[in-house]
């Protein structure tokens, strides 16, 4: 059981504790309460017997003495009339009682999955993980090239490998495994653009040739793609064609990060295309 479920359940149980007993057995009236009353009533006892005294003495006229008598019954009875809260004890309300002793812990789970982030109660999501190193990392692609030679026709590996090698730097080997899965990246802007980058950092001639026609491909299958749009600017480039270049980065430019890097950087090509530069 996690901490944080050791703390929940305590949670409820604290408030089980007040919220319970008094539905299941009844709450008695307060002795406090009837204590005050018994002294107030001892006071207005005092207080008209004090009037009937300043009248018998004449200190008190007939009218004053009615007047004062009748405020001071208004004041006993205000007094003696039930107090909801400290009047008797009223019936447990057992069902009540068991009702909520269910629901607390539904509605607690409940409330949590609504406002709070369940996924934060799985041990296995919120290990810390441990760092890959690049020894661990050889070997693994190293397993993906040794079983995709037992199965040549995985489309998906020879992808996965690809982009592998392009993440190590090994340029001619991640275009070789693209090339193996070439079915599968003809269907994808992404593969694609991947398979064009890696082919015009392995050759001498850049993105002219086949890295081009790989990047024409992509633009038809997703116009709007951010990587294919840079990569289009630059094929554009290096072939000279400054203005096509110019209109792929500034239609790239509303997707980028205001202020970033590379919104500097794509505002400083496109400065340079337009003069010639």
């Amino acid at each position: 059981m996690t901490l944080f479920a050791v703390f929940a359940t305590l949670l409820i149980l604290i408030v089980a504790v007040f919220l319970l007993p008094p539905l299941w057995l009844g709450v008695k009236p307060a002795a406090s309460a009837a204590d005050r009353r018994a002294a107030n009533l001892a006071i207005f006892r005092d207080q008209q017997a004090e009037l009937e005294r300043e009248k018998a003495e004449g200190a008190l006229a007939e009218a004053d003495f009615d007047q004062a008598r009748r405020e001071l019954q208004h004041r006993l009875l205000a007094e003696v009339q039930p107090d909801a809260q400290a009047a008797g004890s009223h019936r447990p309300s057992r069902k009540t009682a068991v009702a909520l002793l269910v629901l607390l812990p539904f509605l607690a789970l409940a409330g949590y999955a609504l406002l709070g982030n369940p996924r934060a109660l799985d041990p296995a999501l919120t290990a810390p993980r441990q760092q890959v190193t690049p020894a661990q990392i050889e070997a693994m692609v190293a397993r993906l090239s040794e079983r995709l030679k037992a199965n040549p026709d995985d489309q998906q590996g020879w992808a996965m490998l690809g982009r592998s090698y392009k993440a190590m730097g090994r340029y001619a080997e991640a275009a070789e495994a693209f090339g193996k899965a070439e079915t599968l990246v003809s269907q994808d802007a992404d593969l694609l653009a991947d398979y064009a980058e890696t082919l015009g950092m392995s050759s001498q001639t850049g993105m002219q040739g086949k890295p081009q026609a790989l990047i024409s491909q992509a633009l038809k299958l997703d116009g709007e793609n951010p990587r294919v749009l840079l990569l289009a600017g630059v094929a554009a480039m290096q072939a000279g064609k400054r203005a096509e270049a110019v209109r792929y980065w500034e239609k790239l430019l509303p997707m980028v990060e205001p202020g970033s890097e590379v919104e500097a950087t794509l505002k400083s090509g496109i400065e340079k295309l337009k003069q010639g530069k």
